[in-house]
Formats: structure tokens, C-alpha cells, sequence
């Protein structure tokens, strides 16, 4: 059975490989595995016929198209929030009205957890982290510390109701109303905020490797 297994198990060591040697980017290990993927499947496991791989195609381009529509939108909203300034005027209301670390990151985890469910994370941390990096070095927060509290803000948001960006993405692919999925994912979501308040107030336990 393992040396049935041999060339499925291979795949996550050629993506792995690839992206921690330095040869490939992330983006480009996800193309190299669909090919990889599909060789395995066509010639060496025989589960895919050439026949099916127009039908294979037409039913993943239905079923993403709906989320590349979704991540232009929020693309384009995060440009046009940068165009009139909000990201500077909250740059400045934090830094006025909050002098002490624990207010700041307190005020800075609600901020970003309303943002992640509106904004795309590459371009919220784009706008925001250059925003926030001399605000929290002057109050004495490690940057690094900051990093991993925007990150993980930002991915509550993301499967957060009423608007979380992967609400509408899982609802496209499975045919569920969105606040459906919004009702099922909040207890995931409030132990994820649990998790955020004790690695924002406790910062070791997110930089213990670092």
C-alpha cells in the first residue's frame, strides 16, 4: 500500500522542496502541482481520463471565477480607502489617542478586525504595516510581535460575519447562504480571538522561536 502511495506522497516533498530551497515561489509550487498532480493521475493511478479534463477545467473555472470577482473588489476597495487617505488618518487617530502599548494594541486588534473583513490581507498589511511600524517602535512593540497580531487579525477577519472575505468564498463553492456559514464559523472564530488577545498580551508565546 505505501508503494501505491509512493507518487501522491511525493507531491507535498516537490512543493515543500521546492519553495524552502529557494527554487520556486509559493505561487508557482501551487502551478508545478497541478501539473504534477495530473500526470500522476493520467499515466501512473489511471484515475483521469484526457477525455475529462475539459469537463475537469470548465468546473474550476465556475467554481473560482466567483472568487477572483471577490478578491478584485476587495483589491480595488483597499485602493480607493488608500486614495482618500483613511489608512494616514488612522495612523494618526491611533498614535493621538493612544500613548500606552496595552490601549494601542487593544484599539489596534478591533481596527484590524473590522478591516480583515473588508480588505484583502496582501493589500491591508501593504497600506497598514508601514503605517504602524513607527507607531509601535516608539511605544517599544516588537515589530515582529506586531507582524503576527496584524496577521492573525486579519485572518479572523476573514471568517468573521457579516462581510469576512472566505464567508463568500466557501459560500460560492458550496451553494450556502453566506450567513449560513457565518453562524457556523463564529465559535471558530471567537477561540481564534481568544488565541489573539493571549499572543497580543503575552508576546513570548509568539516569539519563543524568534
Amino acid at each position: 500500500m505505501l508503494l501505491d502511495g509512493i507518487w501522491a506522497l511525493l507531491a507535498p516533498v516537490i512543493i515543500l522542496g521546492g519553495i524552502y530551497a529557494g527554487i520556486v515561489t509559493p505561487t508557482e509550487a501551487a502551478g508545478i502541482s497541478v501539473f504534477y498532480a495530473l500526470i500522476v493521475s493520467l499515466f501512473i493511478y489511471k484515475t483521469v481520463k484526457i477525455r475529462n479534463i475539459g469537463k475537469m477545467l470548465y468546473e474550476s473555472v465556475r467554481s473560482y471565477a466567483p472568487i477572483l470577482v471577490l478578491i478584485a473588489l476587495a483589491t480595488a476597495f483597499s485602493r480607493v480607502l488608500n486614495l482618500i487617505g483613511a489608512p494616514q488618518a488612522l495612523g494618526e487617530f491611533l498614535l493621538n489617542n493612544f500613548s500606552s502599548q496595552f490601549a494601542f494594541l487593544f484599539m489596534l486588534n478591533i481596527v484590524l478586525l473590522i478591516l480583515g473583513m473588508i480588505i484583502d490581507v496582501g493589500p491591508a498589511i501593504v497600506i497598514i504595516g508601514p503605517l504602524l511600524m513607527p507607531i509601535a517602535t516608539a511605544l517599544g512593540i516588537d515589530i515582529i510581535h506586531l507582524g503576527i497580531v496584524v496577521t492573525i487579525n486579519l485572518a479572523i477577519g476573514f471568517i468573521s460575519p457579516p462581510f469576512g472575505l472566505n464567508l463568500f468564498v466557501a459560500s460560492s463553492l458550496t451553494d450556502t447562504p453566506v450567513m449560513q456559514i457565518g453562524k457556523k464559523s463564529l465559535p471558530f472564530a471567537l477561540c481564534m480571538i481568544v488565541a489573539l488577545l493571549l499572543i497580543t498580551y503575552i508576546p513570548w508565546l509568539s516569539m519563543a522561536l524568534v
